[in-house]
């Protein structure tokens, strides 16, 4: 496995291929070895062979491509886990993708749990604060396709009441403006969802406390966005995840 692993390595420092010989001497292997190891190889997929040379295969590149979405996505949830430490709330972080609401990560707070998923997320945008916020940055063919298979209902008495409703406190909400929701998805819970939009892409971080501290609802989020205005560039990356 070890060397099969140094041989791949070796491979993918060579961008338009190499042959067997010189890649038995780069990476430390003995010949036979080396020819027994690229038939293995080439035959799963991980390396491909053209005129005599070797280059990464599909399924190395399918690898390549997982490993930096990994890397991507702990590099969120590591600073997810700053903030909540730092701000002592918890922090979610949600992105718009295909037609649909995905939380990607959440990270809660000691002693305080952040929004129990009672409804499911998806069908219930109109309602949290992070649904809101991301519906608030799409065009409004995207909107209404997303209301039309996610009808605005009633999840809470404090829930918004109709579609018309939802749709007047949208258009009102001005771009990069905090949008903030009290018991609308949850009760006891208050919520605030900061809007972060790279080109088409629509994502939010957001955080919630217990509606006894909404207090601090405000002056966390606006922590929160300091902190993020700081770190454009990795949340820029992240929104790929």
């Amino acid at each position: 496995m070890q060397r099969a692993m140094r041989l791949l390595e070796t491979v993918a420092g060579h961008e338009y291929g190499a042959p067997a010989k010189q890649l038995a001497r780069e990476a430390g292997l003995a010949l036979p070895t080396t020819y027994h190891l690229l038939r293995t190889l080439v035959h799963e997929g991980y390396l491909r062979r053209d005129k005599g040379l070797f280059f990464l295969g599909e399924a190395a590149e399918r690898l390549s491509s997982s490993g930096a979405q990994q890397k991507r996505r702990s590099t969120v949830v590591d600073t997810l886990t700053r903030w909540r430490e730092m701000i002592g709330v918890p922090v979610y972080y949600a992105v718009y993708r295909e037609g649909e609401i995905d939380v990607v990560c959440a990270s809660d707070a000691p002693g305080h749990a952040g929004a129990p998923e009672w409804a499911d997320f998806r069908e219930t945008g109109h309602a949290h604060a992070v649904g809101q916020c991301l519906l608030s940055q799409l065009d409004e063919e995207a909107r209404r396709d997303h209301l039309d298979r996610h009808p605005v209902r009633p999840v809470t008495p404090y829930t918004v009441r109709d579609e018309h409703s939802l749709l007047r406190r949208l258009e009102r909400t001005r771009r990069g403006e905090l949008v903030i929701e009290r018991q609308e998805y949850a009760l006891g819970t208050v919520c605030a969802a900061i809007p972060i939009t790279v080109g088409s892409a629509a994502a939010t971080m957001a955080i919630s406390v217990p509606v006894h501290q909404d207090d601090r609802l405000l002056p966390a989020a606006q922590r929160l966005q300091a902190e993020m205005d700081r770190m454009v560039g990795t949340l820029t990356l992240s929104i790929s995840i």
